[in-house]
């Protein structure tokens, strides 16, 4: 197939529906109406021979061929974009833009709270979206252009995905108010009630498998999904909680809880930040970058 008997605009159709798997979204994001984003869509179809979309419900699910195209098609058209845009500089107090930035829950109350506060300052017509893909899923997220950003533990991606080392977190052991009033002994912790927080239905956490490798075990009474409803649990009774200490320091604002170093030799849990290699020169993604970076080291600041 020949690039000039190709219209180029229908690979931004492409990528739209692709990034939003849905008609309605992509034709709104793009300023079209759903019947001209149809056309374009049924003129590509054309064009390659294939549905490249299958609607199930309402989504539009990529066929393989469609996946296959998706990574060289963004790269194609972010290098023609940033040629276009050659020399020109991202200046917040006038951007237009919406970012997509994948962020773990545990994460959230840690960095948006400042982050939203800078935007409205320095950028009030950037809007965020914050999404947590699969982890299996991020590289090609990331590659695709559907996320710009993600912030998460040191993960074995590809080496097309750049990162920057942004902090480290600590675990710690947290109780309710007065029930902790120093660091417990191992023994203590072995003793105490749990509560474990996981986001998968089974297998042992961080620092079950800590303990596993000296033979050791904790009874829990509790095993749920998220941070926040474990301290709740933990606030109102005898149960303990082992958590991230920027976390810990965040709900403690809110519930009246002790917090105290574990009592377990672990390795600090290391935070990156994730983008793309064809974002790596992007001025906004940059500025992005900067922004979520002096957010944290602000929140590790203001907390210690």
């Amino acid at each position: 197939m020949h690039l000039d008997r190709l219209d180029l605009n229908l690979f931004l159709v492409f990528r739209t529906i692709y990034s939003e798997g849905n008609l309605t979204r992509a034709a709104r994001r793009l300023h079209l109406s759903q019947p001209a984003l149809s056309h374009a869509l049924g003129r590509l179809r054309e064009r390659l021979g294939d549905a490249l979309f299958v609607r199930q419900g309402h989504t539009m699910v990529p066929t393989p061929l469609a996946r296959s195209l998706i990574g060289p098609v963004q790269q194609a058209l972010h290098l023609l974009e940033q040629g276009l845009q050659q020399g020109s500089q991202f200046e917040p107090a006038s951007a237009e833009r919406s970012f997509r930035l994948a962020l773990r829950s545990v994460l959230e109350s840690t960095v948006l709270p400042g982050l939203m506060q800078q935007l409205a300052t320095l950028a009030p017509q950037v809007s965020l979206q914050v999404v947590a893909p699969a982890r299996q899923e991020l590289a090609a997220e990331l590659a695709a252009g559907r996320i710009d950003l993600a912030l998460d533990v040191d993960l074995p991606l590809p080496d097309g995905i750049l990162r920057q080392r942004v902090g480290e977190d600590t675990l710690v052991v947290v109780a309710a108010r007065g029930r902790l009033h120093t660091a417990p002994a191992l023994q203590q912790y072995l003793q105490a009630q749990h509560v474990a927080v996981s986001s998968r239905q089974s297998g042992p956490t961080v620092e079950d498998m800590a303990l596993h490798r000296r033979n050791l075990q904790r009874p829990i009474a509790l095993r749920c999904q998220h941070y926040f409803a474990a301290c709740e649990v933990v606030a109102a009774g005898t149960l303990w909680l082992t958590m991230p200490h920027s976390y810990a320091q965040v709900v403690a604002r809110t519930l009246a809880l002790d917090i105290q170093p574990l009592p377990l030799d672990l390795p600090p849990l290391a935070l990156y930040l994730y983008w793309h290699r064809h974002l790596d020169e992007d001025p906004a993604n940059r500025w992005l970058r900067e922004l979520v970076l002096a957010q944290w080291w602000h929140h590790v600041d203001g907390a210690g």
